[in-house]
C-alpha cells in the first residue's frame, strides 16, 4: 500500500512539474511573439498610409515614397505562382491518393514531396537560378514565380492527398457501384467533399510565399520602376524590405517596417480566411 501510495505521488509530482515546465515555454514562445508583433506593428504603422499603395518605391535621399510597384510584383508572381502550381498539385494529390494509395510508388512520391515541402526556400532560389536565370540571360518576373511555385507546390500535394483520403470509402463505392467512371468520382464527388481542405491548403501556401525573400533574390531581384513586364526583373514587397531595412537612409528604413507590416497583415488574414473555411467544413 505504501508502495502504491509512493508511485501515486511521484506521478503527481512528474505531472505538475511537466505542465509548469510546458507553461513556462508557453509563455516564453507567446512573449517573443508578442513583442515581434508589437515592434512591427509600432514601427510599421508610422509610415503607413494612402502613399504605401499610391507612390513608387524612392530612390536614395527621397524622403517621399510608397511600395506601389513591390505590392503589385508580389502580387503578381505570387497570384501565377498559385495558378501554375495548384492545378498541378491537385492532380498530384488525387493521384496519390486514388491509384497509388497504397502502392510503393505512392510511398516513394510522398517521401520526394515531403522532402521537397521541407527544403530550403534558398535552394529552391537557387535551383531555378540555375534552371530558368542562367539560360534566358536575365532576372525576370516568370522565374520569381516559378520559384514561387515550387514552394507552393509540395504543400497542395500533400494537402489535397490528405483531404482525399479522409473522403469515407463508402461514397466511391457508391458511385463507381451506380457504373459512373472514376474521372467522375473524382471531380463530382471527392472534390466536392475534399474542397474546403483543398481551398485551406492552397492559402496557406499563398500566405507562406508572400513573405519568401531568398528565392525572389535569385531569380526576380529587385526592380525600382514599375514593371508589369515578366521577362523583366521585377520588384516584391519581401525584396524591398531585404533592401531598405540594410539602408543607412532613414526613410528606406521606415518603408521597410510599412513592408514587414503589410505582410504581417496579410499572412494573418489568410489565415483567418482559411480557419473560417475549415470552420465551414466542420459545420
Amino acid at each position: 500500500m505504501a508502495t502504491t501510495h509512493s508511485i501515486y505521488r511521484k506521478r503527481r509530482f512528474v505531472n505538475a512539474l511537466t505542465m509548469v515546465l510546458s507553461g513556462v515555454a508557453t509563455a516564453f514562445g507567446l512573449l517573443f511573439l508578442g513583442w515581434i508583433l508589437w515592434v512591427t506593428v509600432s514601427k510599421g504603422f508610422d509610415a503607413f498610409g494612402l502613399h504605401l499603395f499610391t507612390q513608387m518605391t524612392p530612390p536614395p535621399g527621397e524622403e517621399t515614397g510608397g511600395l506601389l510597384n513591390a505590392l503589385a510584383g508580389s502580387l503578381i508572381m505570387c497570384t501565377l505562382a498559385v495558378l501554375m502550381a495548384a492545378p498541378i498539385g491537385i492532380a498530384a494529390g488525387t493521384y496519390l491518393s486514388e491509384y497509388v494509395n497504397h502502392h510503393w510508388l505512392g510511398d516513394a512520391i510522398r517521401f520526394v514531396n515531403d522532402i521537397l515541402l521541407s527544403a530550403p526556400s534558398i535552394v529552391l532560389g537557387l535551383f531555378v537560378f540555375t534552371l530558368v536565370v542562367q539560360p534566358s540571360g536575365g532576372f525576370s518576373g516568370w522565374a520569381g514565380a516559378i520559384a514561387l511555385g515550387f514552394i507552393v507546390l509540395p504543400v497542395v500535394v500533400r494537402t489535397t492527398d490528405e483531404m482525399i483520403r479522409l473522403v469515407p470509402t463508402q461514397m466511391r463505392e457508391a458511385a463507381l457501384s451506380l457504373g459512373i467512371p472514376q474521372w467522375k468520382v473524382n471531380t463530382q464527388i471527392l472534390y466536392r467533399a475534399a474542397l474546403p481542405g483543398i481551398l485551406t491548403g492552397i492559402l496557406l501556401a499563398l500566405a507562406r510565399i508572400s513573405g519568401e525573400t531568398a528565392p525572389l533574390l535569385f531569380t526576380a531581384l529587385n526592380n525600382q520602376y514599375w514593371n508589369t513586364d515578366l521577362s523583366k526583373p521585377m520588384a516584391s514587397v519581401p525584396g524591398v524590405v531585404y533592401q531598405f531595412a540594410m539602408s543607412p537612409f532613414e526613410y528606406w528604413n521606415t518603408l521597410a517596417w510599412a513592408g514587414a507590416l503589410i505582410v504581417t497583415l496579410f499572412v494573418l488574414s489568410i489565415s483567418l480566411i482559411a480557419r473560417v473555411v475549415l470552420a465551414r467544413k466542420k459545420l
